[in-house]
C-alpha cells in the first residue's frame, strides 16, 4: 500500500520573520539588571547575611589580639568591610557564570538581542548591589569594637561600587573562563580567601613578597581609600588615587570578563 501523496504548496514562500533589532548598552544593561536583581533576591540576600556574619565574626576575633584605635585596627575594620564585596562580586560571582557555562545558559542569554557588554556589566552590578549594606553595618560594628570614629562611612559609597566593579569583573572572567563549573567555585573561593587574608592584615606586618601580592589584589585598593579616612587628617589625595586604581581596574577587567562572555557563548 503507497503511502498517501501530500499535496504541493502553491504560491510564495513567506520569508522568515525579521529579528527583532538589537537594543543599545544602557538599555540592555538596564533590562538584565532588573532580571537578574529580582531573580537574586531570594537566593543571595541569605548567603549576604552570611558575609556580613563572617566578617563581622573575623573583627571580633581580631578584637582580641589587636589594640583599638592603633594601624592595624583600621586594617582590620575597612578590610573586613570589603571583604563583604569580595564574597558577593567575586566568590558568588564566578560560581554563578561558572554554573551558567556548564549548564547550557549562556545560550538563552545569546539569543537576546543585547550586546554582551549589557550581559556582563547588568549581572555584576546586580551582585554588586546587594553588598552595600552588608558592608555599611561590618564597618559601623567594626568602629564600635575598635573605637574608630564614624565620620568616614560616607566614603564607602564610592569604595563599595569601584571595589565591586572590580571585583566583579575578575569574578565574571574567572567563572566564565573556568574550564569546568567545580574550578570556577575554587578560583571564587581562592579570590576570595585571598581578599581576607591580603585585606584584613595589615600591610606592614607581611612579609615583601607577600606584599606584592597584595599590591595586585585590586580590592585592598579600597581597603587603603577606606582605612586612610580614620585619620584625623585624611589624605584625600591618596584616598582619591587609590579610588582612581580601582575604577582602572574595573574597566579592565569588565573588559576582560566581556570578552571572556563572547568567547564561552558564541564559540
Amino acid at each position: 500500500m503507497s503511502a498517501p501523496r501530500v499535496p504541493a504548496m502553491r504560491g510564495p514562500v513567506p520569508d522568515a520573520a525579521p529579528l527583532a533589532p538589537r537594543t543599545r548598552l544602557w538599555p540592555g544593561l538596564c533590562a538584565v539588571y532588573r532580571a537578574q536583581l529580582s531573580r537574586a533576591k531570594v537566593a543571595r540576600i541569605p548567603l549576604l547575611f552570611v558575609a556580613t556574619f563572617q566578617s563581622i565574626g573575623i573583627m571580633i576575633l581580631m578584637r582580641g589580639v589587636v589594640a583599638t584605635g592603633s594601624d592595624a585596627a583600621r586594617a582590620v575594620v575597612s578590610g573586613s568591610s570589603v571583604l563583604v564585596v569580595a564574597f558577593v562580586a567575586l566568590n558568588l560571582l564566578a560560581q554563578y557564570f561558572g554554573q551558567l557555562r556548564a549548564s547550557g545558559g549562556l545560550d538563552h542569554y545569546a539569543t537576546l538581542p543585547v550586546p554582551a557588554a549589557s550581559v556582563v556589566l547588568g549581572a555584576a552590578a546586580a551582585y554588586a548591589s546587594f553588598t552595600l549594606p552588608g558592608t555599611v553595618v561590618t564597618a559601623a560594628v567594626g568602629c564600635v569594637l575598635f573605637h574608630l570614629p564614624l565620620g568616614g562611612l560616607w566614603v564607602l559609597g564610592a569604595v563599595v561600587p569601584l571595589a565591586g566593579a572590580a571585583l566583579s569583573g575578575l569574578g565574571a572572567a574567572l567563572g566564565l573562563l573556568a574550564p569546568r563549573q567545580e574550578l570556577a567555585t575554587l578560583f571564587g573561593q581562592l579570590g576570595m580567601s585571598a581578599a581576607l587574608l591580603l585585606g584584613v592584615l595589615p600591610a606592614g606586618h607581611l612579609p615583601g613578597v607577600v606584599g606584592f601580592a597584595r599590591d595586585a589584589l585590586p580590592s585592598t585598593y579600597g581597603v587603603e581609600a577606606f582605612a586612610r579616612t580614620f585619620g584625623g587628617s585624611p589624605d584625600w589625595a591618596a584616598v582619591l588615587g587609590d579610588l582612581s586604581v580601582c575604577a582602572a581596574v574595573g574597566v579592565v577587567s569588565l573588559a576582560v570578563a566581556t570578552w571572556a562572555y563572547r568567547r564561552a557563548a558564541y564559540r
